[in-house]
């Protein structure tokens, strides 16, 4: 029977050819995901290790502590150059360097940053007894030895077209200035591989940008030869003291390697996910085929029991097909997958995503899983009709009949259907009430089984929803409409088969779009309504602004109106914290779009403040009731609610004036955005005359209106973009299953074509009656997707409601109209082959064939 098995397979090579396919693409997809990123977080921890070379033990500076009241306790902003030299006088110690890091942000020659926003960092260059610093490798010149110079990354250096001795202008928190490039070099620095920049500053600049004189915020200390690391971490860590950490730069290491397999292990689930879908997809163009095969091969199956076969013998000789088919898929896949891993490696890389050198790494795991998963998929997907093989009577070798389907087993499947879709349907509805992540996960649990139970219910659904159609078919393309429509409910298991997995396919993607395009008109909405500066203030890197651009901004010519958003943290009542925002109470009205409910933002002047509506009803507040505050530091106030308003997205829920906002000695006031109103509105001139208020800061963002909606619009379109490339594999397999069946069904019906093409039926109308009938089927599966998707995104939409502002479904009908659209093309392309060979059967024989 084994033989038997393998003569079958290799004489129905070309019926295979498409479940071939389908398993490789969504092995392949499997095996990709796990080289690619085991290959990159080896990477990255070989480079996080090596990072690590020669550091025998690592300090970083902890900070002060805080007393119970949140007051600083005190201590020392860093680790003093006097704690540096006493380590580095210790026994076993070859050399102690000390460093000090922040955001740097470099402008190529047109004023422009260099690199991604926070990935830009600032560090001090530092010299050891050779004069050079281990971990930079110079092509170029010499690190910084004078306050005006500093030493750049290669790869920015080369962006900015930058030269030793050319003038470099660099933006931190404060002003921007212009240092002399003193050298260039190269580095394995984790920032700079993820696209970012580097600028080394001479020890003592970067401790006065970044910390204070004399302080660093970390230690790398290398051991002489034969000095044991434990042995010299227990020397160095009582030099250090408390408000400092030491460890062996060994576990240093160990730890970030293991932040970094954490983090891939994220992106290796979400991508499994993808992979997942695809193959559960090709569970269905498997199934299929087999079914089809094992009615095409009644009468073989039927011979081999009238000679002595068993049932269980028959079903193990179409379970062995599907385990060859099954095993031959997974080793093609594998090899795929490989071959995407090194190509999505090339494409970041080509991107601007710097990924460390590294060898490729496929593991026993990716192996294992990728040839496992192929055969489980293959062999699971084979086993119904396999099993069917068991009830082929050894009569039916006498003549033609293939298997009938019996009315109790499409009752019983049906029945099953139902039960499932109605489960599904009642734990999304279920899940859309509760909201929250509970709901969203009860949701994607209600979509797995609504999804079955659609798809067990697509045969028995096919017939009176094609029926609609059929009438239209006939008007508009006569006979071949109408055979069309009739070929394509005469196997409803077949057209349902085939239609679900264009129906799956179709449920995701319309319900990523439907939430993709409603979430996007809620944040385009909340950014209309909210704000009213013509421009919007934030640092590239995500920190805080310096206090010296609203100086300067001020005093700008033009300027009506100046509001920060300052950042502060109180306790307030249960020792619970709040955030709260410090505005200037004479410009935030005009700035932002505070809608009040009740009282008047007016009263900011007084020193009261100012409670979004939410908050307000949470903690029972009102107008007039007082709030006793404990700011973040230790000081303690009593506040006046003087004004409720409307939740607003670009402040805190608590609205304070910034000059309430206590701010500790010798530290900044945490300034995220500033707000700027001009009179004339947003033009190119006005927004010059802020760039030149700025001194031409490349380190400060400046965003209109528009520029806040693109950005935030570009995210989701990206999110969604990236959904639909990952979703594609399983809309390719959607369409290999059309194609395989359509091309098996017209080998099935061969004698059937050859009739109709005796009778008078023309080569042309034979393409057109099986074009058709992909494009119903096709048509068929994708308003089933339709409808199911975009119940799901209202389901999920429901789970987001109360956390995103001005939310309200919006069902993109033009999209949706592209989709169905796709879907028809997709049906006439999957036709052509399967149409041309059609067309193409000689009558006479077509006849002659049983």
């Amino acid at each position: 029977m084994f033989r038997t098995a393998l003569r079958n397979v290799l004489a129905h090579k070309a019926r295979l050819l498409m479940t071939v396919l389908a398993v490789m693409l969504g092995v392949a997809f499997v095996s990709g995901t796990f080289v690619f990123t085991d290959t990159v977080g080896k990477a990255m921890s070989d480079q996080s290790r090596k990072s690590f070379d020669g550091v025998a033990v690592s300090v970083t500076h902890l900070g002060p502590g805080r007393a119970e009241d949140g007051t600083k306790e005190e201590g020392e902003p860093g680790i003093s150059r006097q704690t540096l030299d006493k380590v580095a006088k210790l026994p076993g110690v070859a050399s102690a360097s000390g460093r000090v890091s922040g955001f740097a942000g470099v402008a190529d020659p047109s004023g422009k940053l260099i690199g991604s926003g926070w990935m830009n960092q600032g560090a001090n260059f530092a010299p050891v007894q050779d004069g050079k610093d281990p971990r930079y490798a110079f092509t170029a010149g010499s690190g910084p030895a004078k306050a005006e110079e500093i030493a750049l990354d290669q790869a920015s250096a080369k962006a900015g077209r930058y030269s030793v001795g050319d003038k470099v202008r660099v933006a931190t928190n404060g002003p921007v200035k212009e240092y002399t490039l003193s050298g260039v070099f190269t580095t394995e620095d984790g920032a700079v591989n993820a696209g970012g920049s580097l600028v080394l500053f001479d020890a003592k600049v970067a401790q006065e940008l970044y910390l204070a004189p004399g302080y660093y915020s970390e230690l790398a200390v290398a051991a002489k030869p034969g000095t044991d690391a434990a042995k010299l971490l227990a020397d160095v860590t009582p030099v250090v003291g408390k408000d400092a950490k030491a460890e062996t730069g060994a576990a240093l290491a160990e730890r970030n390697a293991k932040n970094i397999e954490q983090g891939m292990s994220g992106l290796k689930t979400g991508l499994l996910a993808f992979g997942f879908i695809a193959l559960f997809v090709s569970i269905f163009l498997i199934y299929n085929t087999f079914s089809m095969l094992v009615a095409q091969r009644t009468k073989e199956l039927a011979l081999l029991r009238a000679v002595g076969a068993t049932r269980s013998q028959v079903r193990r000789s179409v379970l062995t097909e599907s385990l060859l088919v099954g095993l031959l898929s997974s080793v093609l896949g594998l090899g795929v997958g490989v071959l995407l891993a090194m190509g999505l490696r090339s494409g970041m890389d080509s991107f601007g995503a710097k990924i460390p050198a590294g060898p490729l790494v496929v593991s026993t795991t990716a192996v294992t899983t990728a040839l496992l998963v192929g055969l489980v998929v293959t062999v699971l997907a084979a086993w119904l009709p396999a099993r069917r093989t068991s009830k082929i009577p050894p009569v039916a070798a006498m003549g033609s009949a293939h298997l009938p389907q019996t009315a109790k087993s499409l009752v019983l499947l049906n029945s099953f259907g139902g039960v499932l879709a109605g489960l599904g349907a009642a734990l999304i509805l279920w899940g859309s009430a509760k909201g929250g992540e509970t709901g969203r996960w009860i949701i994607g649990g209600g979509a797995f089984f609504t999804l079955i139970g659609v798809a067990v219910l697509i045969p028995m659904l096919s017939r009176p929803l094609i029926a609609v159609v059929r009438p239209l078919l006939t008007r508009v393309f006569g006979t071949a409409g109408n055979l069309a429509a009739r070929n394509a409910v005469r196997n409803p298991r077949r057209t349902g088969v085939t239609a679900g997995m264009l129906t799956i396919g179709l449920t995701l993607v319309t319900g990523l779009t439907v939430l993709g395009v409603t979430v996007g008109k809620a944040v385009d909405r909340s950014t209309t309504d909210q704000i009213r500066a013509d421009y919007m203030l934030t640092m590239a890197s995500g920190g805080d602004l310096d206090p010296s651009v609203l100086t300067a901004l001020e005093k700008t010519p033009g300027v009506t109106a100046v509001s920060a958003q300052q950042s502060a943290y109180f306790k307030g009542k249960g020792d619970v914290f709040h955030s709260a925002s410090g505005v200037n109470p004479a410009a935030i009205e005009k700035v932002v779009n505070l809608k009040v409910v009740s009282g008047s933002v007016a009263s900011l002047a007084q020193g009261q403040v100012a409670v979004a509506d939410k908050t307000a009803k949470k903690a029972g507040l009102s107008v007039g009731s007082t709030i006793d505050a404990a700011f973040d530091g230790g000081e303690k106030k009593t506040l006046t609610v003087g004004a409720v308003f409307e939740e607003n997205e670009l402040v805190s829920p608590y609205v304070l004036d910034a000059k309430l906002v206590p701010v500790a000695a010798g530290e900044k006031p945490q300034i995220r955005q500033v707000f700027v109103k001009l009179s004339g509105g947003e033009s190119a001139a006005n927004e010059q005359k802020v760039i030149d208020a700025l001194g031409d800061n490349p380190a400060i963002k400046i965003d209109t209106k528009q520029d806040i909606r693109n950005e935030m619009g570009g995210i989701i379109s990206t999110m969604l973009n990236l959904m639909y490339g990952l979703l594609g594999m399983a809309l390719v397999i959607s369409v290999l299953g059309v194609v395989n069946t359509l091309a098996m069904s017209v080998f099935e019906r061969t004698q059937e074509i050859g009739m109709l093409r005796a009778v008078g039926l023309d080569r042309g109308r034979v393409k057109n009656m099986i074009r058709l009938e992909a494009v119903v089927i096709s048509l068929f599966g994708a308003v089933l997707g339709v409808g199911l998707g975009t119940f799901l995104a209202w389901a999920l939409g429901r789970t987001f409601k109360n956390s995103i502002p001005n939310y309200e479904l919006v069902i993109p009908y033009d999209r949706i109209g592209v989709f169905l659209l796709l879907a028809a093309v997709v049906g006439v392309l999957a036709a052509m082959w399967p149409a041309r060979s059609a067309a193409r059967l000689n009558m006479l024989t077509a006849i002659k064939t049983e």
